[in-house]
């Protein structure tokens, strides 16, 4: 068996373990435990679920959301309101929770539409998010009798089922939902989502839907928001809106923040502990256990940024037994020759720009840039700093950069296209500056290269990668093929540029735009990475368009050059035209004169 599949079958054992665990402690707890404090855990459990779903979406994938306490809300009115004006009984009980579960994921849906739009920044999303449990507080005190307004509603018919019943129905709610999420972001999946939370201009560039994750992760995490929310309400007998406010929505995040973000069990095992310890204090120092509360979170941010489950998981890590099952490397396998770089786009050139222009209000970076790109063709663009080099690139792979003209990649209108669908159309892109994921090692980077084509397991991982020859090459040439396990931040230099052009090629593109790919390497490394781009023209008749300020490489491995002055084409032809060109000597010449005044 394959040291991975051996990796996996422990994650899915220890799952199980865990869950099978959980439960057994959910079944015992309440023969031990008195009245008082089996009704505290059962609206404590129904809450740790919430705050799990905060963890997924704050701690890994980078969303920092005030609006889970509104799902809730939404969860425990839909279960008040049908119980107390239509009915009651397992047919209403039934619709009350096809309510919760709809409206919560039509909201969260609508959210996600006017949060997660393609260049809206992490600020914006979490205003959004914040204004919700505000909106839906109002909605409730405008309500009237309906509602309720500010008193709630309470006495409606429930089920008074023993609380033994109502503790398993909550502890085993929160054991399975935990389980599925410690599974679901220790999944491809789970690191597509810490991808997007380290650096999510890099994933939208590798083709992975970034806006669609992020909106359909807000749809499941507030259904499961809503189900805690209609089970906290079919217990207590009553709702009321500090359910669905601000403040339920800020200890949600005091919660995570103190138990660790990104550890799924520290913000559970912190919730339970947190709102258990506070019912009895709420009674005893009713205003100083709130301040309590505050003083700890400020200490752990201060002391503790990770929180407190990172400190006790060393700890454990240094105490468990070394033979343990590690996670190995994934293992390389060629892509099926069908699916290589080859494309076919007829008669048209693969890349064709008209009249494209970019405007910064008065400042115009581009001026009817008109160029086509042809397969086979390595065209270098060359120009002062500041010509409009990478801004003219920007306008190839997102189709909201330009202000004017029209971009056509393999005989189609890129419009107004975020970069994960101009991905798909065939673009793949490098940039100036290395863009990688810190904390992934260099296989789970190849992984994510591949979200377009062969998609992200929910709840296992893959054990393999199948990637075009090239990028096999790339991985081949710079060492990496060896280094699979190795989290990237590790990485040298130039290993980390060979993996960026790597990551490109596993997109499988038609175009290929790089910026500066050798800034920075030594003369062997760029003479590699250049015999490997002469391969991708020649032998798969790729288009590359290359910025590159090293002249010697350009004459060495260019058919032709284009020459950007001021935000227009000055000159194109071959690289010697253009040095022995006096109208280039001169652009550059009265450029470093004006740098000079």
């Amino acid at each position: 068996m394959p040291d991975n599949r051996l990796s996996m079958s422990y994650t899915h054992r220890a799952a199980l373990i865990g869950c099978l665990s959980g439960l057994a402690i959910i079944a015992v707890a309440p023969l031990f435990l008195d009245v008082y404090l089996t009704n505290i855990l059962i609206r404590t459990l129904f809450v740790a679920a919430v705050v799990m779903t905060v963890d997924i979406l704050w701690g890994y994938t980078g969303v920092l959301t005030f609006g889970q306490s509104a799902f809730f809300g939404i969860g425990a009115y839909a279960c008040g309101l049908i119980f107390t004006h239509y009915g009651f009984g397992p047919g209403w009980a039934l619709a009350a929770l096809a309510v919760a579960l709809g409206t919560a994921a039509i909201v969260a849906a609508a959210v996600g539409w006017l949060a997660f739009f393609h260049g809206s920044s992490p600020l914006y999303s979490s205003i959004i998010t914040l204004a919700l449990p505000i909106v839906l507080t109002q909605i409730i005190y405008s309500g009237g009798s309906f509602t309720g307004s500010s008193s709630g509603l309470s006495g409606f018919p429930t089920y008074y089922w023993d609380l033994k019943v109502w503790f398993w129905i909550a502890g085993g709610f929160l054991v399975l939902t935990t389980t599925a999420g410690w599974l679901l972001v220790r999944s491809d999946f789970g690191r597509v989502l810490i991808a997007i939370r380290e650096n999510e201009e890099r994933s939208a560039y590798l083709g992975i839907p970034v806006s669609r994750i992020k909106t359909m992760l807000m749809v499941f995490a507030g259904m499961v928001a809503s189900v805690a929310g209609f089970g906290y309400a079919a217990f207590s007998n009553v709702v009321a809106p500090e359910m669905a406010g601000f403040q339920l929505g800020t200890e949600l995040l005091i919660w995570t923040a103190l138990g660790g973000r990104a550890t799924l069990l520290g913000p559970v095992f912190a919730a339970i502990g947190i709102d258990t310890i506070s019912s009895w204090l709420s009674g005893a120092m009713p205003f100083v256990w709130k301040l309590l509360t505050g003083v700890a979170f400020v200490l752990v941010i201060v002391l503790l940024p990770r929180g407190l489950a990172p400190l006790i998981g060393a700890l454990w890590r240094k105490l468990r037994p070394k033979h343990v099952p590690k996670t190995h490397a994934i293992r390389l396998n060629p892509a099926p020759a069908g699916r290589m770089l080859q494309a076919s786009f007829g008669d048209a050139p693969p890349l064709c720009l008209s009249q494209v222009s970019r405007r910064y209000g008065s400042l115009q970076v581009l001026r009817d840039v008109n160029l086509d790109a042809h397969g086979t063709e390595l065209l270098g663009i060359i120009g002062p700093n500041g010509a409009g080099k990478t801004t003219l690139m920007r306008c190839i792979s997102d189709g909201n950069e330009r202000t004017g003209g029209a971009v056509r990649v393999n005989n189609v209108e890129i419009a107004r296209g975020s970069p994960q669908d101009i991905v798909g159309l065939g673009v793949g892109r490098s940039f100036q500056n290395t863009n990688l994921f810190d904390t992934l090692t260099v296989g789970e980077c190849l992984q994510l290269a591949r979200y377009r084509i062969d998609g992200a397991k929910l709840f296992d991982r893959r054990e393999t990668v199948s990637l075009p020859q090239p990028a096999l090459d790339i991985l081949k040439t710079t060492g990496l093929d060896k280094m699979l396990a190795e989290e990237t931040r590790n990485l040298s230099h130039g290993m980390k540029r060979g993996l960026e052009l790597a990551m490109v090629l596993a997109t499988e593109p038609s175009v290929l735009l790089l910026d500066e790919p050798t800034a920075g390497l030594t003369r062997p490394e760029r003479m590699a990475i250049g015999a490997v781009l002469t391969r991708l023209t020649q032998e798969f008749g790729l288009c590359i368009m290359l910025i590159e300020h090293d002249l010697d490489f350009v004459r060495a491995i260019c058919n032709r050059v284009v020459v950007l002055h001021q935000g227009a084409i000055l000159m194109e032809g071959t690289v010697e035209e253009v040095v022995a060109s006096d109208l280039v000597k001169a652009a550059y010449t009265g450029l470093q004169k004006e740098a000079v005044a």
